[in-house]
């Protein structure tokens, strides 16, 4: 078991496959996007895999792969085949925008992808596009709709919900739980990526939000599961779906967090929020042995804050952008 210095047990770890990504989601990068990280310097799926399976014999056993957009990446399937069989990994899952879904969602499947976490923050084509810059929303629908097809269960639309942008928009959203088996997540409006025009108004809390879907109908709780994140869970009367509330702003989780990160180019996170990080790759790449790498680990387990500062005067925005570290 791995505990950090306040006793919370981590056994999660959230791995970020690549920094690209086919979007500009105004709240994450500059329409004209950012400097990569040079290919030489991320990390190669072996050197992943490595890390994996030694985080896994002391503890991990939940491991989510994100990006940027984990599919623009070449190889990835085969990779999620092999994290598939490594056996202390008992749930594997991937956050995606659901543009290259419907290409993939079968393959994904059978390499032994557990769970989907779809990016979406529009239901409607203009907005859609004003969001993200690109005019790609139907492909993410028809992504969804292989996701579902294939047997992907649960999936999940996660929304962030920014005031004057979307919020009219919850009501849409939480209707989709009704008639079909999809988990809608609102997720409050956080000061990472694209920071300038993040502002402390345009964050819809989650009391906020909670008082529009009463409007759709009487939301009923719905305990927690093992593998359950930070949301707070709930269903309408009949619903085939759920509805999912993370307060990340107005309500920190940070009493119960059980993850770390893994950038692009082989840096371990210890919070989304704070900037120090803990170099693994230089031990990959310079002979360095498995126990070196359990000697980082706890090294960054060590480090884990208590809490992130936002809302606080000791807050300060990330250095990296948020498609470098992993949502």
């Amino acid at each position: 078991m791995l505990l950090d210095p306040y006793k919370r047990k981590i056994n999660y770890l959230r791995i970020s496959v690549t920094d690209r990504c086919n979007l500009r989601c105004c709240y994450c990068m500059p329409e004209e996007g950012i400097p990569l990280i040079p290919h030489e310097e991320l990390l190669t799926y072996e050197e992943i895999l490595r890390i994996v399976r030694v985080f896994a014999a002391e503890g991990i056993s939940k491991v989510r792969l994100t990006g940027g957009e984990p599919l623009v990446r070449k190889g990835l399937i085969g990779f999620i085949a092999q994290l598939s069989g490594i056996p202390q990994i008992k749930d594997l899952s991937l956050t995606t925008n659901g543009i290259l879904l419907k290409e993939f969602a079968y393959d994904l499947k059978q390499a032994g992808l557990k769970r989907l976490n779809i990016s979406l923050d529009s239901l409607r084509t203009e907005r859609f596009c004003q969001i993200t810059r690109r005019d790609e929303y139907e492909k993410v629908w028809a992504g969804i709709v292989e996701a579902l097809s294939v047997g992907f269960s649960p999936i999940k639309l996660n929304m962030v919900a920014i005031r004057g942008v979307n919020d009219d928009e919850i009501e849409d959203f939480a209707r989709l739980t009704l008639h079909l088996p999809l988990t809608v997540r609102y997720i409050e409006y956080m000061p990472s990526g694209n920071g300038e025009e993040w502002s402390e108004s345009a964050i819809l809390t989650l009391p906020e939000i909670r008082s529009r879907l009463d409007k759709v109908g009487k939301l009923i709780p719905i305990p927690a599961d093992q593998w359950d994140g930070p949301a707070m869970r709930f269903r309408f009367e009949g619903a085939q779906g759920e509805i999912g509330l993370i307060g990340a702003v107005s309500s920190h989780f940070c009493s119960d967090c059980n993850r770390l990160r893994l950038t692009p180019d082989g840096e371990i996170r210890t919070c989304l929020f704070s900037d120090e990080e803990i170099d693994v790759k230089e031990i990959l790449r310079k002979g360095g042995s498995d126990r070196d790498l359990k000697e980082r680990l706890l090294l960054a387990l060590q480090r884990k804050p208590e809490r992130h500062l936002i809302n606080t005067h000791q807050f300060k925005k990330c250095q990296r952008n948020m498609s470098a570290i992993g949502g």
